[in-house]
């Protein structure tokens, strides 16, 4: 044992976990982990942001792109209060980072201290997050760090990822006491969520996949956590099964293989749901079927569950029947059950690609069906840009090994309407709590997380106005990336919805205008970000796309490019959402005209 600083366990336990970065924000009850901090400032780099969301969104991004997580840190009051947004967004979509908030000296509590969270219960910040968090810990002592910590990285990782909170007040910082710090080796690395299925389960499954003569593969962001990518192909492969993905499991796949079809849903292309609404045997893998990836659960839009059967594989026995019913539900990580899977069919003679031939075939003429209705859209040379034009110039700039994270708003939906990933690993998104700042921020953690690949992010004029300050932190740590403003003056997807719910002319608070007279209202986001030591540069014409792209993305300086779209531009609706009870707006594609 040795005597230390509550702080001081607390940087130790990080660096033996691995932790190479602390993303946060500064403030009085955060000043004792800032002081050990300094002194591991060369095993354990901290990073200091403008937003404590910011951070949060960093931290998120960076456990996507390498599957380890870092920590981040926020004090009392109001700077511990601007970090749930970012950790919803980690929590909904299974990412995994450690939040530590300092909390006010214990001797003060009760008595109303400046910044203190909670009037009937005191230093009550641990049910602040507690919808968010996979679980919270509170030591009061320094003596408790070392259980709450080794306990805070197993949870975290352990089964379906997510973050963890460990609030410290003030005085624990800088206490100290005859402590032995965790060996993570000794305490936790032998800990496995690998679990597979049972032989009677296996065998359930395996026979109703080989028995289906209209089967699809449905690939969720499960397969990305599971690191499952290649198994997932080899089974597609070895049966002849076409492959889909939920909206935020995209990124696990190649989409130019020609088994995929792209994601269901709401703005899922039209292949992929024609295929699942098809389909007699459906095999989930690692999805939770939300609303917007299955067109809200309406029968026969996205899904026909049932009648078509059901096997759902996740390693979280809650999603399993949530919302469908299952044939077969098997509860294990799907990169396991994946390769038990591939060694019962490696023997078996029937196990072939012939057998499903002709429901390829079919897929096939949904795929070129959908290919032709956009290719006009992708070549346009209208002024504003039209959104597809801006995907397709992007992706011939973005190298294959690039990384391309996705806010939210409007260009999302084009996103996973038409964008194709060349490699898995490439696309992150906000999925389940959609926080606007993730993909403006999170691509400061990416590139952190992968400093050698390229990293785009593409993000609203509504959440780049939210966190511009990020465009700071890029230039005060040399964070060389680039954000393409989807600049279509206003919060569009809210904007058509207000329309397409309630009639033409019915827009309040969703287009950016001048009150006195009405017109349309932009910033000049280049010199924004000219201002703050960044490039930026704005494009208003498609031709002069893919060289500001690829200028951008070879400059190895963080760059702003302000793109002006065409805000009326939609993305075809092969599927639909539900709001009840407002009614559901049928697809505008191929709806009714590919029954099988």
């Amino acid at each position: 044992m040795a005597r230390l600083k509550g702080a001081e366990v607390i940087v130790e336990y990080l660096a033996r976990e691995g932790v190479p970065y602390v993303f946060g924000l500064c403030g009085h009850g955060i000043l004792g982990l800032l002081d050990a901090l300094y002194d591991a400032r060369d095993r354990i780099r901290t990073v200091s942001v403008h937003h404590e969301s910011t951070a949060a969104f960093m931290a998120d991004a960076y456990f996507r792109v390498t599957g380890r997580p870092v920590a981040t840190y926020t004090s009392c009051g109001p700077g511990s209060l601007n970090l749930p947004v970012g950790l919803a967004s980690a929590f909904m979509d299974s990412s995994a980072f450690l939040a530590i908030t300092g909390n006010v000296p214990t001797s003060q509590w009760n008595r109303g201290p400046f910044q203190e969270t909670g009037r009937y219960f005191q230093g009550d910040f641990v049910n602040v997050v507690r919808p968010y968090v996979k679980r919270s810990w509170q030591p009061t002592r320094v003596d408790m760090l070392p259980l709450a910590l080794r306990q805070a990285f197993a949870v975290m990782l352990t089964g379906r990822p997510g973050p963890v909170h460990l609030d410290v007040p003030l005085n624990v910082f800088v206490e100290t006491d005859d402590v032995e710090v965790p060996d993570p080796a000794a305490w936790r690395h032998g800990i496995s969520s690998r679990a597979g299925a049972d032989p009677e389960t296996l065998a359930r499954a395996a026979a109703l996949l080989a028995a289906a003569e209209r089967p699809v593969i449905v690939v969720g962001h499960g397969v990305e956590l599971a690191g499952a990518s290649a198994e997932v192909m080899a089974l597609a492969e070895r049966l002849g099964i076409p492959v889909v993905t939920s909206p935020l499991g995209k990124g696990a796949l190649d989409l130019g293989h020609p088994l995929v079809l792209g994601a269901t849903g709401r703005n899922g292309p039209y292949p992929a749901n024609a295929a699942t609404r098809n389909a007699d045997v459906v095999l989930a893998l690692g999805t939770r079927f939300d609303d917007r990836s299955t067109s809200a659960w309406l029968p026969g839009y996205t899904y026909s569950i049932p009648p078509t059967r059901l096997i759902h594989v996740d390693i979280d026995p809650a999603e399993i029947g949530r919302n469908y019913p299952a044939t077969v539900g098997v509860v294990a990580d799907v990169r396991t059950f994946l390769r038990q899977l591939l060694d019962r069919f490696a023997d078996d003679p029937g196990a072939t690609p012939t057998r499903t031939a002709a429901w390829r075939e079919k897929v096939q003429t949904w795929r070129a069906r959908w290919e032709e209705a956009l290719a006009e859209a992708r070549d346009s040379e209208a002024v504003p840009i039209h959104p597809a034009r801006l995907l397709k110039e992007l992706r011939a700039a973005l190298p294959e090994d690039g990384i391309l994270l996705s806010d939210v708003g409007v260009h999302h939906n084009w996103i996973v309407t038409d964008w194709r990933n060349t490699r898995p690993g490439g696309l992150l998104q906000t999925w389940g709590f959609a926080s606007m700042g993730f993909g403006l921020a999170g691509a400061l953690g990416a590139k952190l997380a992968a400093p050698d690949r390229p990293v785009v992010a593409v993000v609203g004029d509504g959440g780049m106005l939210m966190f511009p300050g990020v465009v700071a932190t890029a230039v005060e740590y040399d964070i060389p990336v680039t954000w393409v403003v989807w600049n279509n003056q206003g919060f569009c997807s809210i904007r058509d919805q207000q329309l397409g719910y309630f009639g033409s002319g019915r827009e309040l608070a969703t287009s950016f205008t001048r009150q006195a007279d009405g017109t349309l209202y932009s910033p000049r986001f280049a010199d924004l970000a000219r201002a703050m030591g960044a490039d930026g540069v704005t494009v208003e014409r498609p031709d002069g796309l893919y060289a500001a792209l690829r200028a951008a993305v070879e400059s190895g300086r963080p760059t702003v490019i302000d793109v002006r779209v065409d805000r009326e531009a939609r993305p075809p609706a092969s599927g639909s959402w539900d709001l009840p009870p407002l009614p559901a707006p049928p697809p505008n594609f191929g709806w009714g005209e590919d029954d099988v």
